[in-house]
């Protein structure tokens, strides 16, 4: 029986070395198909043309290349991009394209569903199906930067891991992606205009400390306060607010990189002064910038977006306290650009895969 063709995409450089070497072929044929996947992003061997004829056959007998395709795009009045990701395996997963001026985002995700049920979240819904691949997440940002070009014929300058999945519960595919996606043979893309966002979890930002990652760490926050944190995110039941704040410093001692609080605003929940104040206390311990989030209601969610004028007071009273805030205003409101919306929406998702 036939051994199961392996992704070539799964392999370091180093195991597409000794490939080569057990095929009587130099070391550098590696480089050369590691710039056709990366660099090119083709997606047939037989499209490496520096490549002898008879290396190309070996390839197409041992490896296959993993594709990922569109299986829904939706386009906002606000300009803001929505995809729909169909993997290899008939999973679904999300990818948004959001302009502002000249700077082009592409948001992210790094698994199939989460595992972390938040209640504020459509992608909580689905649960964790599986950990996303490095050159599935590549292939996200490539898709997304063709959308920037189409839409708006400009380069992708942002990459943010703000997407479907807790990127730190996936962690070496999501720090090999980012590898790649700022390697040279890749798309090249500073490390600096990469981050990862994460809804906390200590002992992995700990270790990207010690890794001395360097692209940029947001939290998200949503509120300052235990008790109000653990019931819309129950993964503070065992990432206290005070755990958090010393990995954060930790990183920060580390990396040198400040990070970013992102707080959803929510109606009647953690919209009040008081909250701010609680919020104030949390950033003197670690100081960093605050994204304050309008709120992008879900499908019978129970969350509603707060009120505008809250939303200003809440960040004036902030600002008035010395902390650095940006309002980042809801996005994509008359499509399903909440995360986690289309894949519930697409019964691929909900499929178990092959």
């Amino acid at each position: 029986m036939l051994s199961e063709k392996r992704n070539i995409r799964s392999l370091s450089t180093s195991e597409l070395v000794a490939f080569f070497a057990e095929i009587n072929q130099p070391r550098f044929r590696a480089d050369q198909v590691e710039q056709w996947l990366w660099q090119k992003q083709v997606k047939s061997f037989d499209e490496m043309t520096n490549l002898p004829k008879e290396v190309r056959p070996q390839l197409e007998a041992h490896f296959v290349v993993n594709e990922l395709t569109i299986a829904e795009e939706q386009l906002s009045n606000d300009g803001t991009v929505k995809l729909a990701f169909k993997l290899h395996d008939g999973r679904v997963v999300e990818g948004v394209l959001i302009p502002a001026g000249d700077r082009m985002t592409a948001c992210i995700s790094s698994q199939v569903g989460c595992s972390l049920a938040c209640k504020f979240c459509a992608t909580g819904r689905l649960k964790r199906m599986r950990n996303l691949d490095p050159d599935e997440i590549f292939d996200q940002v490539v898709a997304v930067k063709a959308m920037a070009k189409k839409y708006y014929d400009k380069p992708l300058t942002n990459v943010v891991y703000m997407g479907m999945g807790e990127p730190l519960l996936n962690y070496k595919n999501v720090l090999t992606s980012i590898d790649r996606i700022s390697d040279d043979v890749g798309l090249g893309m500073s490390p600096k205009r990469i981050t990862v966002s994460t809804a906390g979890i200590s002992k992995m930002i700990q270790k990207l400390a010690e890794d001395k990652v360097r692209f940029r760490l947001a939290l998200s926050l949503h509120a300052a306060n235990d008790a109000k944190r653990s019931e819309i995110m129950p993964i503070n039941e065992q990432n206290s607010l005070d755990s958090l704040a010393e990995s954060l410093a930790y990183f920060h001692e580390n990396t040198r990189n400040r990070v970013t609080y992102e707080y959803i605003i929510f109606k009647g929940f953690n919209d009040t002064l008081k909250d701010a104040d609680e919020l104030i206390s949390f950033h003197k311990k670690i100081p960093g910038r605050v994204n304050i989030i309008e709120y992008n209601p879900i499908d019978e969610g129970e969350f509603e977006q707060a009120d505008p004028e809250k939303v200003d007071a809440f960040a004036k009273h902030l600002e008035r306290n010395g902390v650095n805030v940006n309002i980042r205003r809801s996005r994509g409101k008359d499509i399903d650009a909440a995360c986690g919306q289309l894949a519930n929406k697409n019964q691929i998702a909900n499929e178990v895969a092959p």
